[in-house]
């Protein structure tokens, strides 16, 4: 697939030449990409190439070998308060209650309780969780403590929202549900996101751009801006024609890399 590079006008995030090797094994290669403001970008390609490390170097917790990352204009090389991550595996406190997992970012910054505690309960119930405040994660099931990361990364008011494969974990119908969410928030918000699925049929669900990368060592391919109608009936819109011609368009390029 040819690479159709868009710079966006007001791009948030660029990242320019960046390239990452672990020993031998080249993850990425002169990975050129602008993030745009307010807007959902998913990452999507083969397994092994290099979606969540690009993930982590823009987000600062894997140092690049090549290249640059800013956001808002400044170089970025270690975690930063204007970028929030959303973990696979949920990465929350075991022995802090909902209401501290998601206030703890703001505790870390010295926000007085009362004021941490009254935002938190503001995302807490933005995510679907009211009611939930005083539960420990064992006492919750996978899609509500994935809920409570969500709402943790937006507690902290952060420009740009890493999320990688943040449903992988929960059924199928807790994904749909946690897409239309995610649609929901991201126009509520006005965040940007950054997206890592391995899943075709999510990305051109909820993305307004898709940026494919090639095999390991990841390149970028090709950027596809699905522009979707996503303001009707969710199982409309995954029986539309033009939803359903892009998915396939994604396939065809894709499929010649699986095993």
């Amino acid at each position: 697939m040819a690479a159709e590079l868009v710079s966006p006008v007001d791009a948030i995030v660029k990242v320019r030449g960046i390239s990452k090797s672990y020993g031998d094994v080249e993850a990425l290669r002169d990975v050129d990409l602008d993030f745009p403001r307010g807007k959902l970008t998913s990452l999507l390609g083969p397994s092994g190439c290099g979606k969540t490390t690009l993930l982590k170097i823009i987000a600062g917790l894997v140092p690049r070998d090549a290249g640059t990352v800013t956001v808002n204009g400044k170089q970025v090389d270690k975690p930063g308060p204007e970028r929030a991550f959303v973990f696979q595996d949920f990465a929350l406190m075991p022995w802090a209650t909902v209401m501290r997992n998601v206030a703890f970012g703001l505790e870390l910054r010295g926000v007085a309780k009362a004021e941490r505690e009254e935002k938190a309960r503001h995302f807490i119930a933005e995510v679907g969780l009211a009611g939930f405040e005083r539960k420990y994660p064992h006492e919750l099931s996978g899609g509500m403590r994935q809920r409570v990361g969500l709402a943790r990364a937006l507690c902290v008011d952060a420009d740009v929202l890493l999320l990688d494969e943040p449903f992988s974990a929960v059924d199928e119908q807790n994904r749909r549900k946690f897409q239309e969410d995610l649609i929901r928030l991201r126009t509520s918000q006005a965040k940007t996101f950054i997206f890592v699925t391995h899943s075709i049929e999510e990305a051109v669900y909820i993305s307004d751009r898709i940026v494919l990368l090639s095999p390991r060592p990841g390149r970028v391919s090709r950027i596809i801006e699905p522009q979707i109608d996503r303001s009707g009936d969710p199982d409309r819109i995954h029986r539309n024609q033009h939803y359903l011609d892009t998915v396939e368009e994604i396939w065809q390029g894709l499929k010649q890399y699986v095993e």
